[in-house]
């Protein structure tokens, strides 16, 4: 790893914790960057703090990444998603710069989709990201991950799939999952992982990065709610079609063969996952 600095936006989120977490002991300092802590849409005062404290390795989690918001204020989703990484990409120019993106770039017709795989976005939160990849990828110092839904713990307790599920039984609500709609979950830790991993080996590009097995929303909760029978769980079987918001991708599910080369761990699927963890 590089002497210089490293920065880590959206360090309270959940990837962003995570990669603090798990950065390796002989790495250069990690600053996580919280919103509290620099406003990226602040531009004098990024430069000021990336010229002060000089960093060789971007590592940029921060995100409007909600899709329900992205829909309702597209401006501010473009402004969060796109203005701010390619400044930030600009003023790493020189450097490791990883920014991260989602399988939701994808229309999901297909499903398996490796890297070279064209994409078309339904979503406002998509189209974002999409811009925003091109930004990042027209520098060959730069690198793009694509990863799929996060499970885990965050400092908000809001933000990993499972809390979210969590979140809502304790209030009492049924779920209603779909079953067909499909990712590729993948635990925050591991997503954390595998990118100081690709950092450590000045890999650039793009790559896939989720876990290995296919799951629908109604699968991932049935993986779920076992582990938390203390809440009463929940769930009814639903379908994608009755979504009354904007069009869902059916199958986003990511082909990460070209990542699993490089990788010192193997990526899981999150069924074998959780029955490797306490309960």
């Amino acid at each position: 790893m590089n002497a210089q600095p490293i920065w880590v936006t959206g360090a309270g989120g959940l990837i962003g914790s995570w990669l603090l977490k798990t950065a390796p002991k002989d790495s250069a300092t990690v600053i996580g960057l919280t919103r509290e802590q620099l406003d990226l849409t602040d531009v004098s005062a990024v430069r000021s703090a990336f010229e002060r404290q000089r960093p060789g390795l971007v590592i940029h989690c921060a995100a409007l990444s909600r899709s329900p918001a992205c829909e309702a204020e597209p401006s501010l989703a473009r402004r969060l998603n796109v203005d701010v990484t390619a400044r930030l990409a600009r003023l790493a120019t020189e450097i490791p710069f990883i920014f991260f993106s989602t399988d939701l770039v994808f229309d999901g017709r297909k499903g398996n989709y490796e890297e070279a795989a064209e994409v078309n976005p339904l979503s406002v939160y998509a189209e974002t990201k999409v811009e925003a990849e091109r930004v990042v990828l027209a520098n060959p110092k730069h690198t793009v991950i694509r990863t799929s839904l996060n499970c885990g713990s965050s400092p908000s307790g809001d933000r990993g799939l499972d809390e979210q599920l969590c979140q809502a039984w304790r209030a009492g609500k049924v779920l209603r999952l779909f079953t067909d709609e499909f990712r590729c979950p993948i635990p925050a830790e591991l997503t954390a992982r595998g990118v100081w991993e690709l950092a450590a080996r000045k890999q650039t590009g793009l790559f896939h990065l989720a876990g290995s097995e296919r799951l629908s929303r109604w699968q991932i909760g049935q993986l779920v709610a076992p582990r938390v029978s203390e809440l009463n769980p929940k769930l009814e079987p639903a379908s994608a079609k009755e979504y009354p918001g904007p069009p869902r991708p059916v199958d986003t599910s990511l082909n990460c063969s070209k990542v699993q080369t490089l990788l010192s761990f193997r990526l899981p699927g999150l069924s074998e996952w959780f029955a490797a963890q306490p309960g």
